[in-house]
């Protein structure tokens, strides 16, 4: 495995820019064959659906077929190294959380590079992150939660998908900002979280929301104290996102998007984009995507470089700060 380069930097973001500019005439018809859509999960899962739902809506406005196909691994690494490794054709496109690009390098194990092997070529969603709470604490809200880790340090557990996982930045986030001592409890991956939490192994757990969360936060069995997201959520109104709350640092999410292998035709980026626009408008994409808190994106590549670029920044800066490493 080679070292991974800085991370994701200006020059994917002028790279984008520029493909999202240069004129659909400039390049050959595409596409001319069914489109590999590679997805950087199992399937059955939020993402996987939503790609799916994708992936229909572009085959007819391609007038091709899109072949959904699964590789998943690494937090989504070996998806995205698979498209990164494809010919830059346009037909391949990956779908993927942002993190194997503006996260995992910092922790020093990228099997590619993200600022010259990857082009993103548009948002496709944002995936709130849940701070919930168990059976295992009384606490009603963040603040009370607050409290009790204020009064006994070390006794409040706090339980993520693993090291470095977005839901372990939000810890260490809101420790600096709090100056609290949260015990972090990583597991492997969000399965074996969940069981745990509904028998109150711990106190608290950080997950991407999904319909099957929102089904035991309904149900009573989990507590929703707050959310890393945009802005509140339709389904949890009364619920305040983590900037309300004054911790706008620990204020996380998932940027979910559409990357292509670096050096893909212009006229394949701009296409993409548009089509996904077009598709993310629609009442019954978007409800899907409400199904699972997720919020539908969209916008230009070269916003989406950007965004990247500034979460890759952040993600450093944290990183460097709580000392943080990999398995």
């Amino acid at each position: 495995m080679r070292p991974p380069s800085l991370p994701f930097t200006r020059r994917a973001a002028v790279a984008a820019l520029a493909a999202s500019v240069l004129p659909l005439r400039a390049q050959p018809a595409w596409p001319t064959r069914p489109v590999r859509l590679v997805v950087a999960y199992p399937p059955g899962g939020v993402s996987d659906a939503v790609a799916r739902a994708l992936a229909d809506r572009l085959a007819t406005a391609f007038g091709q077929p899109v072949i959904v196909d699964n590789k998943a691994g690494a937090s989504g690494s070996i998806g995205l190294d698979a498209v990164a490794k494809s010919a830059p054709d346009g037909h391949t496109l990956g779908f993927a959380a942002i993190s194997p690009l503006a996260l995992t390098p910092h922790l020093g194990k990228s099997p590619f590079d993200p600022a010259r092997d990857l082009v993103p070529v548009v948002s496709v969603m944002d995936s709130p992150v849940l701070l919930l709470a168990t059976s295992a604490t009384p606490a009603r809200d963040l603040r009370e939660l607050l409290a009790a880790a204020r009064a006994r340090p070390g006794a409040v557990r706090w339980a993520t998908s693993g090291p470095a996982s977005l839901g372990h930045l939000m810890l260490e986030q809101l420790k600096a900002a709090a100056q609290v001592d949260i015990t972090h409890i990583p597991y492997k991956g969000g399965g074996q979280q969940i069981t745990d939490a509904l028998s109150g192994q711990f106190e608290v757990l950080s997950v991407n929301a999904g319909a099957a969360i929102t089904q035991q936060v309904k149900a009573g069995k989990l507590r929703l104290l707050a959310v890393g997201a945009p802005a509140r959520l339709d389904a949890f109104p009364a619920v305040p996102t983590l900037a309300e709350l004054g911790f706008p640092a620990a204020n996380l999410s998932s940027v979910f998007g559409l990357f292509a292998p670096a050096g893909v035709p212009a006229a394949v980026v701009e296409r993409v984009s548009t089509e996904v626009n077009k598709a993310l408008a629609l009442p019954e994409l978007r409800a899907r995507l409400a199904a699972g808190d997720n919020v539908p994106t969209g916008g230009t590549a070269a916003a989406f470089a950007k965004l990247i670029a500034t979460e890759s920044g952040n993600n450093a800066r944290i990183i460097r700060a709580a000392h943080i490493q990999a398995d």
